[in-house]
């Protein structure tokens, strides 16, 4: 039954029910996701991002003591799953802001600029990269590292080569993950605009391809033949949960995540990864994993993102996000800054990376010098990355500094001459 105030205008049941309506209004038209506050800065994503760099240059050496610090010794997912995920993250977080804030049309066209330059990164990393090892190769009369490093199509038919490497079909040996990246950002427009409004939905699609994917073996044809190291069609799970988590997923799981009960499931899972990865090193141990178990597990394919490779890196992050809090203090210090330093410019030190393990694969090929070579080079390139990272970040730092001088004194000049 209706009041008798409510047809009177002005009467606080009337513009109570007005306020009702329009907050209804207001929220029905609102986006479904949230974003930090403008400049505030996730240490902990360039912390693990620079991370993941120094691991991929040192799983791409050959097998020394350093190795045996990476992660993939340890358990079922290695330093990609790290860099995919805060990729995806870090993408969402930026350009989610433009596309809440600017639109679609100019979200899309700010995404685009990023795919072309991380385009042109990979275009310009591939040349460099066949000279490297063509140089190496004629030089040392050694024709196996041409082979070793996948270029040999490229010396027969150099033409038809360079047209498929600029499609991105043919890639030489550890220069799979920008292409891959390069993808997965195309896709990012759509992605963006989905979860604006159904981020649970979006991330529902992404696992239903990912599913489709391994039930129909969908994947993309590499140059000669094979397929792509990483397949888009899977791995697009890893970036798109990545970009979920930084549009308010994760503050979503925050009670999920601070439960005991996940975290002693995490605990367990790892402990079990632990253990399998540890019959591939100790052959002698293989009698402990019961037959049945193995049929069921393997192969554990990294190509296509196994199952077992996600629920290892979920494991992981959240292990990470409970005991290592946005603001610990380690986060800003003297020791941990080379990390972070280099996972803020990840482009151009993973670039840098991968010319560095060739010229240390070269080093090593050539030189007998044992395990304290090894170290030598792991270390050296490390050192080397650090230090590029600190150059490009000086060199960024002055540029603004010069810009905003010169800003503020273009302000002066206008307000000196308006009196």
């Amino acid at each position: 039954m209706s009041s008798i105030a409510d047809p009177i205008a002005g009467s606080p049941v009337a513009e109570a029910k007005a306020k009702s309506e329009a907050k209804a209004k207001a929220a029905a038209a609102s986006p479904a996701i949230t974003l930090p506050a403008a400049g505030e800065r996730e240490l902990r994503l360039d912390l693990f991002r620079g991370l993941a760099l120094w691991l991929i240059f040192i799983d791409h050496l050959p097998t020394n003591l350093l190795t045996w610090l990476t992660i993939r010794n340890y358990g079922f997912s290695d330093a990609t799953e790290i860099f995919i995920f805060i990729s995806g993250y870090t993408a969402a977080f930026v350009y989610g802001r433009a596309m809440l804030e600017a639109g679609f049309v100019v979200a899309t066209a700010r995404i685009l600029r990023r795919v072309w330059q991380i385009y042109v990164a990979h275009v310009f990393l591939f040349t460099i990269f066949l000279a490297e090892i063509s140089y190496v190769a004629t030089s040392f009369e050694n024709p196996l590292y041409s082979e070793e490093m996948g270029i040999m199509d490229f010396l027969k038919q150099p033409d038809v080569t360079i047209v498929q490497a600029l499609l991105l079909r043919f890639r030489p040996v550890n220069m799979d993950v920008l292409p891959l990246y390069i993808v997965l950002m195309l896709f990012l427009p759509l992605i963006l605009w989905l979860m604006k409004w159904k981020p649970d939905i979006t991330l529902g699609l992404s696992v239903l391809l990912y599913a489709v994917t391994w039930q129909f073996d969908l994947y993309l044809s590499a140059y000669p033949n094979g397929v792509w190291a990483f397949n888009p069609f899977a791995w697009q799970l890893l970036f798109v949960f990545g970009a979920w988590c930084a549009l308010g997923g994760a503050r979503r799981m925050s009670r999920i995540l601070s439960s005991n009960v996940t975290m002693w499931l995490c605990i367990a899972y790892l402990v079990a990864a632990f253990f399998v990865t540890l019959t591939w090193h100790v052959p002698q141990l293989g009698h402990i994993m019961p037959k049945v178990i193995e049929q069921w597990m393997y192969p554990i394919n990294k190509t296509d993102l196994d199952v077992l490779r996600f629920a290892h890196f979920l494991a992981l992050a959240a292990l990470t996000v409970r005991f290592l809090p946005k603001d610990w203090p380690g986060l800003k210090s003297r020791w941990l800054r080379p990390l972070i330093l280099c996972g803020q410019h990840s482009l151009e030190i993973f670039c840098l990376g991968v010319f560095l393990a060739f010229a240390g694969h070269f080093v090593l090929a050539e030189v007998s010098g044992g395990a304290a070579l090894h170290a030598l080079i792991s270390v050296s390139g490390i050192l080397i990355m650090s230090g590029m990272a600190w150059i490009i970040s000086w060199y960024k730092h002055s540029a603004d500094k010069g810009a905003s001088r010169k800003g503020a004194g273009g302000n002066a000049d206008l307000a000196g001459g308006g009196a």
